[in-house]
């Protein structure tokens, strides 16, 4: 049994996902043991980028977040309709506040910039983001990860090996 078992996180989907970005994390962390629970503003099928299919598991309004340890928010063009939801808005910031990993990947970092958590905070996003972070009042690394407390950040599928191991990581961390 791995240390994870027991642990739940919850994904972020929206129409236009990064595909990759959704399913290697999710897939990775059940590897591990993870109980995975996406969630999205409705109870339907949303596409991928390319075209893969994701039904949620929930939809964001029936999400309480004090029963997950952790939440990835993927990429692609799904984090500038996801960060128009208030209650995605809500729910980043409290997991954030909780203490709980919060982790980011591409244009995943337009969901904290809205939810007003990255002030002072390092992070990376893809470069078409780099001011966006930045003028939120992030520090923007060119880096495949950079973690920051309980903020984890990555830059795009490339960077998935690193950004997956720093997520295992922190959820290790926890007691």
């Amino acid at each position: 049994m791995s240390k994870l078992t027991g642990k739940k996180v919850l994904f972020f989907v929206e129409e236009a996902y990064e595909d990759l970005e959704l399913w290697y994390p999710k897939i990775r962390l059940e590897e591990e043991g993870v109980t995975t629970v996406v969630a999205g503003p409705e109870e339907k099928v949303y596409k991928g980028k390319n075209g893969y299919p994701c039904r949620p598991d929930s939809a964001i309004e029936k999400i309480n977040p004090d029963q997950f340890d952790g939440l990835v928010i993927p990429g692609g063009f799904a984090p500038d309709k996801l960060r128009r939801h208030q209650r995605v808005l809500e729910l980043t910031k409290k997991i954030f506040e909780a203490g709980k990993p919060v982790a980011f990947i591409c244009h995943a970092g337009w969901v904290p910039i809205s939810a007003k958590m990255l002030k002072g905070k390092n992070v990376t996003g893809v470069s078409a983001i780099k001011d966006d972070l930045e003028n939120a009042g992030a520090v923007y690394h060119d880096k495949s990860v950079v973690v920051d407390g309980n903020l984890i950040s990555s830059r795009t599928p490339k960077d998935l090996p690193d950004f997956c191991q720093a997520i295992i990581r922190a959820l290790s961390q926890q007691v």
